[in-house]
């Protein structure tokens, strides 16, 4: 006779009646997730340090929570790790890392000086960089992307911008007074470093270099040494120069990418002029 309720199984129920079994996660797996955690951490922790006025360590951290931002994914993909979960905490990190960290550590140094003016920069640095990163988003899930989306990113890219923004910082740690005058003019760098991140300007990745000519790869390891070594001993100096030094670079790139593909993109999803649809690399 049936009844009801389950028979009595003294030693426990048998493997098909307890169901499926929780998936051991491969190592690898975890690390890029621990990156953008770390990097979240890093990020706030600026935040906090900006708020109690130490702005050296707050900058730190925030370029910090940049870098380590800008390498998670790479990382993933070094180690077969890519994962759907991962791709949601990085984009939900970055917009905390590369727009709200950046604003609010700014906020607290200088731009707070022009009061209403200074939040209103703030908040329009940070809804461009939001803007910026689901434009970034929906570009990357196309299967089918123009040979030119290789070569170049749609804007100033949200590691940069974040980079980019941080210049009256710079210059204030090396010794001009944050005071309502530089608010003033930080606020308008702020909103310019903004349009520049929704802009549709070709802006040079330098991903479709992946060979190196023989003769220059010993110039080019000596540059990056005296780099990291003028970045380690002069901070700020170089932070400056390399802030400057890009800006500057952009109008090259533009020119470069008009040079070679004859006028400017109408939009990101649409082929350069002359130019099919081909599958290419992310930007």
């Amino acid at each position: 006779m049936e009844t009801p309720f389950p028979s009595f199984e003294p030693n426990g129920p048998n493997d098909e009646a307890r169901g499926p079994r929780l998936r051991e996660i491969p190592l690898r797996l975890i690390v890029p997730n621990v990156i953008t955690v770390l990097a979240i951490c890093a990020g706030l922790s600026g935040v906090r340090l900006a708020f109690e006025n130490r702005f050296e360590l707050a900058v730190a951290m925030v370029l910090v929570a940049a870098f380590l931002d800008g390498i998670d994914g790479r990382v993933a993909r070094l180690l077969k790790a890519t994962s759907k979960f991962g791709a949601q905490m990085d984009s939900l990190a970055d917009i905390v890392n590369f727009g709200v960290a950046p604003a609010l550590v700014l906020y607290a140094f200088a731009l707070d000086q022009a009061r209403s003016l200074g939040w209103i920069a703030a908040l329009i640095y940070v809804i461009a960089m939001g803007m910026r990163l689901a434009r970034f988003n929906v570009m990357s899930e196309r299967e089918v992307k123009t040979a030119w989306q290789s070569e170049y990113f749609v804007g100033v890219p949200a590691p940069a911008g974040a980079m980019l923004v941080l210049l009256p910082m710079y210059l204030g740690l090396l010794g001009v007074v944050p005071d309502r005058t530089m608010a003033i003019i930080s606020s308008g760098y702020t909103v310019l470093i903004a349009f520049l991140l929704v802009s549709r300007l070709p802006v040079w990745s330098g991903k479709s270099e992946n060979r190196v000519r023989r003769d220059l790869v010993l110039p080019i390891i000596l540059f990056v040494v005296l780099y990291v070594a003028t970045l380690m001993s002069f901070t700020w100096e170089t932070m400056v120069v390399t802030a400057v030094g890009y800006l500057a670079s952009l109008p090259f790139g533009a020119r470069k990418w008009k040079k070679k593909y004859g006028g400017w993109p109408l939009h990101p999803d649409h082929p350069a002029p002359g130019e099919d649809g081909l599958p290419g690399d992310k930007i």
